[in-house]
C-alpha cells in the first residue's frame, strides 16, 4: 500500500515536499512515480524514478521538481519548488515494474492522493 502526504496550500513561488511511504511490501525493485490530476484535466505523470535512480520529468515541471527515493525506509519524495497555480492538483504516487511502464500509465500499485493547492 502506498500513502502520499505532504500536500497543502502554498503561495505561488513557494515549495512543498511530498512523501510516498510504502507499507507491507518492499518496492526497491520498482519504478516509482508521481502522477497528478487537476479538475477537468487528464492525469499527468510529472516525475518518475527507476530502481537505479534514472529519472523522468514532464516538461511542465522539469527544473522545478525533483524526485528521489530512499529504499531503506522505503519512501519516495517529490521536492516541488517555484510552484505555480497550474500545479494545483491531487498528487498520487504509483509503482510500476519499469520506468517505461510508468510512462505508459501501467501501475502495479497506486496510493491515496494528497492535495496541492497553489494560490496566485
Amino acid at each position: 500500500q502506498l500513502q502520499a502526504s505532504g500536500g497543502g496550500l502554498v503561495q505561488a513561488g513557494g515549495s512543498l515536499r511530498l512523501s510516498c511511504a510504502a507499507s507491507g511490501r518492499t518496492l526497491s525493485s520498482y519504478a516509482m512515480g508521481w502522477i497528478r490530476q487537476a479538475p477537468g484535466k487528464e492525469r499527468e505523470l510529472v516525475a518518475g524514478i527507476n530502481d537505479r535512480g534514472r529519472t523522468h520529468y514532464a516538461d511542465s515541471v522539469r527544473g522545478r521538481f525533483t524526485i528521489s527515493r530512499d529504499n531503506a525506509k522505503p519512501t519516495v519524495y517529490l521536492q516541488m519548488n517555484s510552484l505555480q497555480p497550474e500545479d494545483t492538483a491531487v498528487y498520487y504516487c504509483a509503482a510500476s515494474p519499469s520506468l517505461l511502464l510508468l510512462l505508459k500509465a501501467s501501475y502495479d500499485f497506486w496510493g491515496q492522493g494528497t492535495q496541492v493547492t497553489v494560490s496566485s
